[in-house]
């Protein structure tokens, strides 16, 4: 889904439910006295505020600021926040793009917030790191998100009119917070968790708000704050980048990879890996090698099958200091290769891996027993690795030239046994104790061509591989 269309539609949802907000609050007033009486404890009186889907104001207002702005994406939410509470500042705008209230908005602030925006939010690490000039030393971001073990409950609640209609949000953990604020350079301070039921029960409200408090049982409330402050950003040397493209029957994808990888880095060489495709993808990589003079375009013809040995095709006769994969289906956005960039030379992480599981799919991008599968690796790899993977078959991988030498020269511990290359890379990566990074991307569907993926048979396969990998892990 293009971003205007969902920014659309996001604007034309909440303009809608905006007169009935109030009467969704009261129903659950419980609930969000909770939330407005945490946030009271966090922030004190007079401090100056911005909250980022600021809604009707009720939160805002609730803080008692010295000063308070807030932003919202639907003008009708803001024309009701203007109205009821004058003695504040409100403008409709994107909370994404400071472009569209930048200019009337001057920071410092004491604190700045999002009660309850992250779910809805495209890009999280660009609007965290948005919020740099709106901070200083002293300056709290105080984030607000739902536990997701209480999806299906809130679904049901929407089914059953209990609650107000939510559209399908980001699949967020505290875990995928902090490592999003890490990679935005910003550090989390302290986390919380609040509100085991979020309906009041008469008499008993207090005491399973202290058996809600308990370690342990506090992971099932439906609340998780974070309060996190901003790091010094760090100035890193710019370095050569490889980006190796293994593409078997991609013909259509060539050129459109070319046109949407950015600049970045001191140089960038771009490595096609052909695998003895039957649409003509190798003719249309020369045609494209020499339409681009401008671009350092190499390519080779792999030796084998599978994606492994593309991959080590290209990291074997790549020059640069950093070596990446971007798959040639382009089912990650090319734009998000600076992401990646920046947390490896920035020593956010040695072993750079995305992950295409923590905002919506784009629809057909991804299979329902493929997510699912996906989820339980993300599991057992947790496990394995001893380090929090959400996603490890996501194609886009970063490492090193350095480290992935030595990766390849320990290889024959495991040996020859993953096709695909995703497996070989983790497991060498936690090997060699890299620490591993995840960042999040959004997955889009094909746009040419069919997927070269076997459900069944290659789940299978993947399977066997993990319970081999277990003994090469575990059982030592």
């Amino acid at each position: 889904m293009q971003p205007n269309i969902h920014k659309a539609r996001l604007i034309e949802r909440f303009d809608h439910i905006a007169r009935d907000r109030d009467a969704w609050r009261q129903k659950n007033k419980y609930y969000h006295q909770s939330v407005i009486a945490f946030l009271r404890f966090l922030i004190p009186d007079g401090q100056k505020v911005l909250m980022l889907g600021s809604s009707t104001g009720d939160i805002l207002a609730a803080l008692h600021p010295s000063e308070g702005v807030g932003i919202d994406i639907s003008s009708r939410m803001v024309e009701i926040a203007s109205h009821r509470y004058p003695q504040y500042t409100f403008i409709q705008g994107d909370a994404e793009d400071p472009a569209t209230w930048g200019k009337t908005v001057r920071g410092p602030f004491d604190f700045i917030v999002l009660p309850a925006l992250l779910g809805h939010l495209e890009d999280i690490q660009q609007t965290f790191e948005n919020l740099h000039a709106y901070c200083d030393g002293k300056t709290r971001l105080v984030l607000g998100y739902y536990n997701f073990l209480w999806e299906p409950v809130l679904k049901v609640g929407e089914k059953l009119r209990l609650k107000m209609p939510q559209r399908t949000q980001n699949w967020l953990s505290p875990e995928d917070i902090g490592n999003l604020l890490d990679l935005a350079d910003f550090e989390v301070v302290k986390t919380d968790r609040k509100l085991l039921v979020p309906k009041k029960i008469p008499l008993l409200h207090r005491v399973v708000e202290a058996v809600g408090s308990l370690p342990g049982i506090n992971r099932l409330c439906i609340n998780n704050y974070i309060v996190a402050r901003r790091q010094s950003r760090r100035n890193f040397q710019s370095l050569n980048v490889s980006i190796v493209i293994p593409c078997r029957n991609e013909k259509g994808n060539i050129e459109e990879a070319i046109r949407q990888i950015p600049e970045f880095g001191r140089h960038q060489e771009i490595i096609f890996v052909e695998g003895h495709s039957q649409d003509g993808t190798l003719r249309e990589i020369k045609r494209i090698q020499e339409k681009y003079p401008e671009k350092d375009i190499k390519w080779f013809v792999q030796p084998g099958k599978g994606k492994a040995d593309a991959t080590w095709t290209g990291f074997d006769n790549a020059s640069g200091d950093i070596l990446m994969i971007l798959d040639g289906d382009l089912t990650v956005p090319p734009k998000d290769l600076p992401k990646f960039y920046r947390a490896i030379v920035a020593d956010k992480g040695e072993f750079v891996n995305g992950s295409r599981l923590v905002y919506p799919l784009e629809e057909d991008s991804m299979r329902l027993l493929n997510t699912l599968g996906n989820k339980f690796f993300s599991l057992v790899f947790t496990w394995l690795l001893n380090q929090r993977i959400k996603d490890t078959l996501c194609g886009t991988k970063v490492i090193s030239r350095e480290n992935y030498i030595k990766l390849r020269d320990g290889r024959s511990y495991f040996g020859d046994f993953d096709p695909f290359g995703d497996f070989d890379l983790l497991f060498g990566a936690a090997k060699l104790n890299l620490r591993i990074r995840e960042v999040p991307i959004r997955y889009r569907a094909r746009s040419y061509g069919e997927t070269q993926i076997k459900r069944f048979s290659h789940g299978l396969l993947l399977l066997r591989m993990t319970v081999f990998a277990a003994r090469k892990l575990k059982l030592i």
